[in-house]
């Protein structure tokens, strides 16, 4: 079994940054490919970034290019999303999603975290 949990979070001002992290636990062989969603009220979930592990090979969702910054430390089985010049429509909750491959399966499995709330504003 596999847990994600998202951390980093909270208030910022506009043009300011945050850096959230993701660490995964439990039976974890390998992760393959990390991301980073955000669902703001009234809108659906959508893609941030995204990692593959193995190559490290990343992509942005075009809102975000150029000031997000999606990163791994794989001996910690933790990803990061460094988040600059921070903009008020940024504001959403924030899900790691995990691609990942348990001890107790043959394949990879997809995994959530909880969430953690960004809220840009003045």
């Amino acid at each position: 079994h596999v847990l994600l949990a998202e951390s980093g979070g909270g208030l910022v001002q506009p043009g300011g940054s945050l850096r959230l992290s993701c660490v995964a636990s439990g039976t974890i062989y390998s992760l393959v490919r990390m991301g980073w969603y955000r669902q703001a009220p009234g809108n659906e979930r959508e893609l941030v970034a995204s990692i593959i592990i193995s190559s490290a090979s990343t992509n942005y969702a075009d809102s975000v290019k150029s000031r997000f910054t999606v990163s791994s430390d794989n001996a910690k089985n933790t990803v990061y999303l460094q988040m600059d010049s921070l903009r008020p429509e940024d504001t959403a909750v924030y899900y790691c999603k995990g691609v990942i491959i348990d001890h107790n399966n043959l394949g990879p499995a997809d995994y959530w975290g909880q969430g953690t709330q960004v809220t840009v504003s003045r």
